[in-house]
């Protein structure tokens, strides 16, 4: 007989649901856990370079990588939101080889003699009234440019996206800006710089 799913009630309690769970497993009707989408929570920033003379993906960006600590990863991207729980940590020291690291990512890729830049500049939005960090935007930029006009083309990103729907409710600050930018002298070179996500609040929305 299937067993009908345990609700759990809003604010989620850990111990309230670790119990249900533990009541469910000694009935031995535990099936699964429903999960809702995942917050990203901790972070570290990091930025690299390589170069290479085979290619760019096994070659130049694996070295980027490298540069920025985080080759043993299985790198993944999401879009350019930051949320409000989000706080900044410090590089975790052991990776474990084949671990998916999740990330924000600006990412350019030259040729020998041209210009690789990749930047990224976030800045966080404070609730008028409340005071409260409602929570951050994120803007990339992948190109050639010298960091002075990448930079400067970034800041005007971040206030675009502000200014477009953020800028009646919130203040934002707190902006900043990290860069990456070197000429390679290889056939093929890399500039990144990542938003790393080293941990995730999962709420759980009923227990079977």
């Amino acid at each position: 007989m299937k067993q009908p799913a345990v609700a759990l009630k809003e604010p989620l309690n850990l111990e309230d649901v670790l119990r249900d769970a533990e009541g469910l497993v000694n009935e031995k009707a535990f099936q699964s856990i429903t999960i809702g989408m995942r917050v990203p929570k901790d972070y570290f920033v990091t930025k690299g370079c390589g170069e290479c003379d085979i290619t760019v993906h096994a070659g130049s960006f694996h070295l980027a990588l490298r540069d920025a600590g985080i080759e043993r990863y299985n790198v993944m991207t999401y879009s350019s939101i930051m949320p409000g729980i989000a706080r900044e940590v410090k590089k975790p020291k052991d990776a474990v080889h084949g671990a998916v690291m999740e990330t924000i990512m600006a990412c350019a890729n030259a040729e020998k003699g041209v210009r690789a830049t990749a930047g990224i500049i976030y800045g966080w939005l404070f609730n008028r009234k409340t005071k409260e960090r409602f929570g951050g935007l994120v803007c990339e930029y992948n190109g050639s440019l010298p960091e002075e006009d990448a930079g400067e083309q970034l800041r005007s990103s971040l206030q675009t996206l502000y200014t477009n729907g953020f800028s009646e409710d919130f203040d934002l600050r707190e902006e900043r800006l990290t860069m990456k930018s070197f000429i390679p002298k290889k056939k093929y070179g890399t500039s990144l710089v990542a938003i790393c996500f080293t941990s995730h609040v999962c709420p759980v929305i009923s227990i079977r």
